[in-house]
């Protein structure tokens, strides 16, 4: 499942509508001095443009048609394809001050489709989620057959890389460790190797997985971890990582820092 980013047009369109709808309180002739200007024929952008106005207007302009195109792109994996050239014309519309459409029924337009949208990501979310399910029980089922993949009675599978000599930590240790983790088909969504400074945590203020997971390891050891999505972020996901998601983990366990303090506990 793509992690689907759920971005409603309403701030775009507020933005558009702005010029139209801001002002009405203006007398009639800055309104007529306003669809005046706007009905002269527009010049295309210099390339060598300087002035403070004229890059100004055109990085609005940019930044209003990139914001629109990207969230359009996103919301046609849901089925719904809007026409640029409407869109174009609500635009010139707003800055010249025409419309079709009063403000009330503006706003109940948006409104309706930012409903639409929320339906239909719902949909896609709920559909993935099943779909996530199942794959990951397949993976896991077929992982657990490899040579040298353990699991244990939660359902958590590992790997020894390389077994360390140091001492286990407990779940109410402070732990330092090296470790990337990605999705089964190897999307990479978080790794401290990456960022070149190793990450150093109370081991029962992470998921389950990692909390039962990193006290099967000697100091020194590198572990791979399979973790079922019940032992990791479950059926609402994370940033990035879908619901259901089985994860996969490289770990290197640095040190056991000290014992967490009582007050640092925090919900396995």
């Amino acid at each position: 499942m793509n992690n689907f980013l759920k971005v409603s047009l309403l701030a775009a369109a507020v933005a558009v509508s702005l010029t139209a709808c801001q002002k009405d309180e203006k007398t009639a002739a800055n309104t007529a001095e306003v669809k005046a200007e706007a009905s002269k024929p527009a010049e295309a952008p210099k390339a060598d443009a300087k002035s403070f106005e004229e890059q100004s207007g055109y990085a609005i302009g940019l930044s209003m048609g990139r914001y629109i195109a990207n969230t359009l792109e996103r919301q046609q994996e849901l089925g719904i394809k809007l026409d640029n050239s409407v869109i174009l014309k609500g635009v010139t519309d707003g800055l010249g001050k025409e419309a079709s459409m009063t403000d009330e029924e503006i706003q109940t337009v948006l409104q309706q489709y930012d409903a639409k949208i929320n339906e239909l990501t719902k949909a896609k979310s709920d559909k993935d989620a099943v779909d996530n399910q199942k794959k990951g029980e397949e993976y896991l089922a077929a992982n657990a057959k490899k040579e040298g993949v353990k699991s244990t009675e939660s359902g958590l599978q590992y790997l020894v890389e390389k077994m360390g000599t140091g001492a286990k930590p407990k779940a109410t240790d402070i732990v330092k460790v090296h470790y990337t983790g990605t999705l089964t088909d190897g999307t990479k969504f978080d790794s401290s190797v990456d960022r070149g400074e190793p990450a150093t945590f109370p081991l029962n203020q992470v998921i389950p997985g990692w909390t039962e997971g990193v006290q099967l390891m000697p100091v020194g050891s590198k572990f791979k971890f399979f973790l079922p999505s019940e032992l990791a972020y479950g059926e609402h996901g994370a940033g990035s990582i879908p619901a259901n998601a089985v994860l996969v983990f490289d770990v290197e366990l640095l040190a056991i820092e000290k014992p967490a303090a009582d007050g640092d506990k925090a919900k396995k």
